[in-house]
């Protein structure tokens, strides 16, 4: 949680080294998916950060609440006709709230994500529970697993971040993954749910906060590109020792059409469209577009 600083000693407040002309570079509208800094979810005080925030039920800001995932995860054994031994690639899988469901419903279920710290307490939580789950520390951009898995799942828009090359990386990846016939779960956003939230621009100053454990400014920006239907979400973060990093997250929105024919055009077959993950007809205008495709057989 971010702590604001009011009545703090004043050198909490001296950011004497800032580095103007630095920050004024950082603060232009940048290139579509120009990346921030890398790797920024296993700085150590971050994941941290981002571990208690996956696991609040207070909050959907890094996954969705408890009772959500446990009826997608129904939903979707129930709409895909899903039997006990049956093989799921849990793509982006945190600290593992999706594939201990799946696991216990009978599911042999492997995840992936590339954070150390949420595939270190996903473990945990697996052997705690006696559940024989297979977690790997891996870029699932790398992944090279072949005709293993009958479902994929990339759940809560994990694949909106990624740049048009990245994705078309990672459906080739899937489609190797699948057995023929397998199925690739996904949900995405749209446009009409971003112009839900407010765009971004403004600061603030903590002595601790999501970013950093000590002092830091944060200012906060949003840059929308309407023709691309592509939105960034940017924290540029400068420390007491003038020390500033640009973290970035970058959205692509998706409409029936283009999500339709980006997996077309991959190889897999769209099967159905959905307003969400819990089996809601699809409409236009939802703030989410839940996809259900196919591997041909």
């Amino acid at each position: 949680m971010n702590e604001p600083l009011i009545n703090k000693p004043d050198y909490l407040f001296n950011f004497g080294y800032l580095n103007l002309d630095k920050l004024l570079r950082s603060q232009q509208k940048p290139e579509p998916f120009t990346p921030g800094e890398p790797l920024f979810w296993d700085d150590s005080h971050i994941a941290q950060q981002m571990l208690s925030f996956h696991l609040s039920q207070k909050t959907d800001a890094a996954s969705r609440k408890q009772e959500t995932i446990t009826r997608t995860v129904d939903w979707l054994v129930e709409y895909l006709g899903l039997k006990i031994g049956q093989t799921v690639l849990d793509l982006g899988c945190g600290p593992g709230l999706y594939a201990t469901y799946l696991a216990q419903q009978g599911l042999m279920v492997t995840g992936v994500d590339y954070s150390q710290n949420s595939i270190e307490y996903a473990t945990r939580a697996a052997d705690e529970m006696g559940l024989p789950i297979i977690y790997r520390y891996q870029d699932y951009l790398t992944l090279t697993d072949k005709a293993q898995y009958d479902l994929v799942l990339l759940i809560y828009g994990d694949y909106c971040p990624l740049s048009p090359e990245q994705r078309s990386q990672l459906l080739q990846n899937v489609l190797r993954a699948l057995k023929p016939g397998g199925h690739f779960v996904l949900d995405v956003t749209t446009r009409a749910g971003r112009a839900k939230f407010r765009q971004k621009n403004g600061w603030y100053v903590v002595e601790s906060g999501f970013w950093k454990s000590g002092p830091h400014l944060v200012l906060e920006e949003g840059f929308d590109y309407p023709e691309l239907d592509i939105y960034l979400d940017q924290s540029t973060v400068i420390e007491a020792d003038g020390k500033l990093s640009v973290y970035r997250n970058w959205f692509q929105d998706f409409d029936q059409r283009t999500i339709s024919a980006e997996l077309t055009r991959a190889g897999l077959r769209v099967d159905s469209l959905w307003n969400d993950l819990l089996g809601t007809p699809f409409s236009e205008g939802g703030d989410w577009i839940g996809v259900v495709a196919q591997k041909p057989s």
